[in-house]
Formats: structure tokens, C-alpha cells, sequence
């Protein structure tokens, strides 16, 4: 049972550059440019129109755009709930202007080992993550870790929570590494080992949407009968303004937005998109994150019911239900 049919999310990429090399992501090899204000504002108008609640503004870097504040003071203005994921490299000296903008700050770090993270991420940033949490907390803020997770760091899921996580009063988000397109996440986690992070997921100041861990445990999406309904519940945004459909990371096909978001979204052309989504020769086996959290929450099925405790759970901590309530 479809709960609602209307949009609830939108990816939208600031730019697709990016200040490190991830190991596990490809997007900061590709040319971009970076998104204007007023495509912005337009677009946040037409997004309300269509009853997405939540913008992630994303990239490559988000903080790598001069004008990420003013995009997030907007959304915000709006009513959206905002999130935005950074590495930390350039927070501490952004901190001031982005406080209060975003409801859900989350902060990378797969590995409380210096080494082992900066290496992951092609760039040393490990310090900065620890500066940035400081910064942040000093300022009010509350942000996440957000600790993707692969078979080579599982075990520093521990040492993260308990040296940094929870001396901190953060709340760890755990990832789990999905693969798409060239890019791959490693060797697969095992029967045990997601039974591990299901546990783990269980913890004070812990929040793992258990429906990753069940699709996983099905094989990911299956064309013949798809979970993932990307197309229909996420709307994501290229730096060169175009509707990108069914995901960003399949990308089939593009559309200039040209002014007419709500127009664009609602024709033919993306509908006939839509009636495609999880059932692509690619999305055989799909298990990205991005796209399959909205479809956990659209549609009454058991993923919905493994999805439902863990989202409660972290959107009471964070309190972000409140950025719903109509007054």
C-alpha cells in the first residue's frame, strides 16, 4: 500500500567538485560547474509545490559552493528539513554562517585511526572532522558521524562509538557501502556480520535503518518486483540544473529545468520515467542507500516495518518531527 504518491526528498548537487578522493566514490572525477542562487530559489518553490519535505544539499563537497549558506538559509525559510554531509575540511571556517541552517549536519568518518581514514578518503581530513565537532557543539549545534561502513573497518565501528560518539554526545549514523556503476564497495558483509551491525544498530545514540540491512539480506532490488521507488519519491538536481531521472547514480536521462520544475516533474516525459524505476537492467541487486530510505517510508511492506523503529528513534533524538508540524 502506497502511502503517498507525491515526492518527499530532494538530492540536490551544489556541485559535483570535491577537496578529496574517496576510494569508494567516483563523483569527484567529473567537471562541474556549480549551481546558481536563483535556479535555487525557483527550484525550492517548485519543490514545495510537489511536497518534498526534506533537501540534502550535496556534491562532491557542499561547502566547496560560496554560497551553500545562502541555499540552506532559504530551504530552511521554506520550511524544508535540511541535511548536509561534509568531510569537515572546510566547516570550522564556514561554521559561523551556516548555524542553525541545518537540521541534519552530518560529519564523515569511517575509522577512529587517523591513518585509516585519511587513507579511505585520499586526503587528510581526520583532523578536521575532530575540529569541526568541537566547533560545531560550541556553537549549539548537533551534528552526526556518519561511518560507512565495509568489511575492512567493521571493527573500528567500536572505538568510534565509544571515543568519539558518545564522549561527544553525538549520534553515530552507520552507513552500510553500497556498490553502483564502476565503483565498488569491496567483498560483500557476511550473514554474521550483518547480524552485528543490526545489534549495534539497537545502541544508545545509534541509528542504522534496519531496512538497509534486511534488503541486503534479499539480494537488493529485484526488477521484478522493486522496492526502490527513486523516481518518485526523490527529485535529484545536476549543477547544471537539470532533473536527473530515475537516480543520480543510474542517470538514464537528463531534463533541463529551465524555470519549470513543477511542470517538468509532473509531463509525460518524467512520468513515463517514473513507471521505470527499480525495474532497469542496472537496478537488478541495487542496494543504494539514497534512494531506498525514501522508498522504505512511501510503501507499506515489510521493509517499511524494519525501517520504521530506527527512523522514529532518530528523528525523536533530533527532533526534526517538529520541522513537520503545519504551525
Amino acid at each position: 500500500m502506497r502511502l503517498t504518491k507525491k515526492p518527499v526528498l530532494c538530492n540536490y548537487y551544489v556541485t559535483y567538485r570535491c577537496n578529496a578522493k574517496c576510494s569508494f566514490c567516483d563523483i569527484w572525477e567529473k567537471p562541474s560547474p556549480y549551481i546558481t542562487l536563483e535556479d535555487v530559489e525557483q527550484n525550492l518553490h517548485d519543490l514545495k509545490r510537489l511536497g518534498v519535505q526534506v533537501i540534502d544539499f550535496t556534491g562532491g563537497e557542499p561547502l566547496l559552493h560560496r554560497q551553500i549558506d545562502k541555499f540552506l538559509q532559504l530551504a530552511h525559510d521554506m520550511g524544508f528539513i535540511t541535511t548536509l554531509t561534509t568531510n569537515g575540511m572546510l566547516y570550522p571556517k564556514l561554521a559561523e554562517r551556516l548555524k542553525g541552517k541545518i537540521d541534519m549536519l552530518h560529519f564523515s568518518l569511517d575509522s577512529a585511526s587517523k591513518e585509516v581514514h585519511d587513507a579511505g578518503r585520499g586526503v587528510a581530513c581526520y583532523d578536521f572532522v575532530m575540529e569541526s565537532i568541537q566547533v560545531a557543539k560550541r556553537l549549539g549545534e548537533r551534528p552526526d558521524i556518519l561511518f560507512t561502513v565495509f568489511k575492512h573497518n567493521l571493527q573500528d565501528l567500536e572505538q568510534v562509538y565509544q571515543e568519539v560518539v558518545l564522549p561527544n554526545e553525538l549520534i553515530l549514523i552507520i552507513n552500510p557501502a553500497f556498490e553502483y556503476n564502476a565503483v565498488e564497495a569491496g567483498e560483500r558483509l557476511t550473514e554474521e556480520e550483518l547480524d552485528y551491525l543490526t545489534a549495534f544498530g539497537k545502541r544508545r545514540s545509534v541509528y542504522l535503518n534496519e531496512g538497509f540491512i534486511q534488503l541486503r539480506r534479499d539480494g537488493g532490488n529485484h526488477t521484478a518486483k522493486p522496492v526502490c521507488k527513486a523516481a518518485s519519491t526523490t527529485l535529484v538536481i545536476s549543477p547544471e540544473n537539470e532533473l536527473v531521472l530515475p537516480c543520480y547514480h543510474l542517470g538514464e536521462e537528463r531534463f533541463p529545468i529551465n524555470g519549470n520544475l513543477y511542470q517538468l516533474y509532473t509531463s509525460k516525459e518524467v512520468e513515463a520515467q517514473k513507471a521505470l524505476e527499480g525495474k532497469l537492467p542496472a537496478c537488478e541487486g541495487c542496494t543504494i542507500n539514497c534512494y531506498m530510505q525514501p522508498s522504505f517510508a512511501v510503501e507499506v511492506n515489510k521493509y517499511f516495518w524494519s525501517a520504521l523503529p530506527s527512523t522514529m528513534k532518530y528523528n525523536i533524538q533530533k527532533g526534526t518531527w517538529k520541522r513537520l508540524l503545519p504551525f
